[in-house]
């Protein structure tokens, strides 16, 4: 069989088989009709020849590297299908900056037995078929003139088809742009380039420091111990401390906490949030590349040489945020003592007494990465005995459990979370008397939940769901800062609009540290200090 051939019955399984959601998400804008069924007819054709254009391309002659990469697109294609059908997980550069940095823990949690039969029908027995089909070999000149021929074909057809269907495909592509996101493979080998290219093609960025200036001023007398608890995959929806029928805060509501409703993440993944709540940038200006050639918060504490700072990590780890601080990995036996199904968030608290009581001149800044609610196997998050909200969803297959059973497996990882978080402030309390003790909990992103077909999280910005965007955030301060605090406008606070935006230059004003680099207005808590205990800047 010729090459041309192997590459459009390869477009054209690609098309049928691996594109459900695709096809389901345009039913939904344009359902069948005697008036609508040729341009659907269309849309299939259009997506064929665009597949077979791209692979006609992609492709480099000579032939013999073309069995490789239509193998490794066809197993890829089958892995996108599941997580697009199943989860409705959009494969945009943001996904294969994620892809990239899961390590082996997290990409285990993802594997499942459909996710198998994936591969196994929509991948490897495909890709079988192609290993074992014969291609005429041809002489380059003769290959390069097919593949001429036949990228013609495919736009001749394509453009065709617009022309024919113009008015259609004008609003089609002006009012349903999210549709594309869908098409599998396309949209991944986009992302794919465009991740690569931002890579290579970027211009030399000259590294960025900031807050060069920044001190402890001499008034301060008083010593700061702040943990910085760092959330995983906490919806603000699903705390009983924002009003949701579930008691998932227990705990938390004999506390005396301000839980900020209104907090809103700086993207929808944890490589994307946490290096940008931990920036300077605004989510407007943030991108990755920047904030690789650029100091964070804690380096800005860095600055002061009166502050310790620690970072501790029960997740993947700090996605560069303390490359240049001491990190602390809890994903591991030898450091985590609480470990059973997997090592517990709670053991990153055992030894920090120890590491306070060292610290004997300088303010502490500590940050707490969790584990959280990392999905889809909800029910790994927590020990047997947080099993609180029954029937449980007990596999990381979310398609074989009932939309009630997750939302139980992910409240009680909530009610972990809420058990957390009183033990770090049963530890601050301890130290009240040395320190000014302060916890501030936010969490990185949220998480859909069944609702409108979609799971998980990592939805490009734009048209991500308030679930994927609206975060858990909760502060809790020690009783003499309690006393020196607005409370009425600390309540206000927590009812209005906040964000990540605002976490910088939160903790700068929290640790007292004068610098050119804070901003008062993005400072959450910047009026809430009564005048006569307020810093030299606030």
């Amino acid at each position: 069989m010729k090459s041309k051939y192997v590459l459009l019955l390869t477009a054209s399984f690609l098309t049928i088989f691996c594109n459900f959601t695709f096809y389901k998400k345009t039913l939904a804008v344009y359902p069948v009709t005697l008036h609508t069924f040729p341009f659907l007819i269309s849309i299939v054709l259009i997506l064929l020849f665009v597949i077979n254009l791209i692979l006609n391309i992609i492709i480099p002659k000579p032939s013999f590297l073309l069995k490789p990469i239509l193998i490794f697109t066809l197993i890829m294609s089958s892995m996108i299908s599941y997580y697009t059908d199943l989860f409705g997980v959009v494969f945009d550069t943001n996904m294969v900056m994620n892809i990239l940095s899961t390590n082996l823990k997290e990409a285990l949690d993802l594997i499942s037995y459909k996710l198998l039969i994936y591969m196994v029908f929509l991948g490897f027995i495909p890709a079988f078929f192609i290993f074992k089909i014969k291609i005429k070999n041809d002489s380059l000149k003769n290959e390069l003139v097919s593949t001429g021929k036949s990228i013609l074909l495919s736009l001749t057809i394509i453009f065709s088809l617009f022309f024919i269907f113009g008015k259609n495909y004008a609003s089609f592509f002006r009012e349903n742009k999210p549709l594309r996101y869908y098409t599998n493979p396309m949209y991944f080998i986009y992302s794919s380039g465009k991740y690569v290219s931002d890579l290579t093609g970027q211009k030399i960025i000259a590294f960025t420091q900031v807050g060069t200036d920044a001190i402890v001023p001499a008034t301060d007398k008083n010593r700061e111990l702040i943990i910085f608890v760092l959330g995983e995959t906490a919806r603000a929806d699903r705390f009983s401390l924002n009003g949701y029928e579930k008691e998932t805060n227990p705990l938390l509501k004999n506390e005396n906490v301000a839980s900020f409703k209104k907090m809103i993440s700086c993207g929808t993944s944890t490589a994307v949030s946490v290096p940008c709540m931990f920036s300077n940038l605004t989510r407007k200006k943030f991108t990755n590349e920047l904030f690789k050639h650029g100091e964070n918060l804690l380096d800005v504490l860095a600055h002061t040489n009166d502050i310790d700072v620690l970072w501790r990590d029960n997740n993947s780890d700090s996605k560069g945020v303390a490359i240049r601080a001491k990190y602390e990995n809890f994903q591991i036996p030898k450091n985590n003592p609480i470990c059973d199904v997997e090592c517990r968030d709670e053991g990153m608290l055992v030894g920090l007494q120890e590491y306070i009581n060292k610290s004997t001149k300088k303010d502490i800044f500590i940050v707490l990465h969790q584990m959280g609610n990392h999905g889809p196997a909800y029910y790994k998050r927590y020990p047997p005995q947080f099993e609180k909200f029954k029937p449980v969803c007990l596999t990381n297959e979310l398609d074989k459990c009932t939309n009630e059973e997750i939302s139980n497996s992910y409240d009680n990882a909530i009610l972990y979370t809420d058990y957390f978080l009183s033990k770090v402030i049963e530890l601050l309390k301890q130290n009240a008397k040395e320190f000014e003790s302060i916890m501030f909990y936010v969490s990185d992103h949220g998480e859909s939940l069944g609702e409108n077909g979609i799971y998980l999280h990592s939805i490009p910005y734009l048209i991500s769901p308030i679930e994927q965007r609206n975060v858990a955030s909760v502060l809790w301060v020690d009783d003499t800062l309690r006393s020196e605090m607005d409370l009425n406008l600390l309540q206000r606070k927590t009812e209005t609009d906040a964000s990540h935006d605002n976490i910088f230059h939160t903790m700068l004003g929290l640790m007292e540290i004068q610098t050119k680099s804070y901003n008062r207005d993005l400072d959450l808590l910047a009026d809430v200090f009564l005048p006569k205990t307020a810093s030299t800047q606030k």
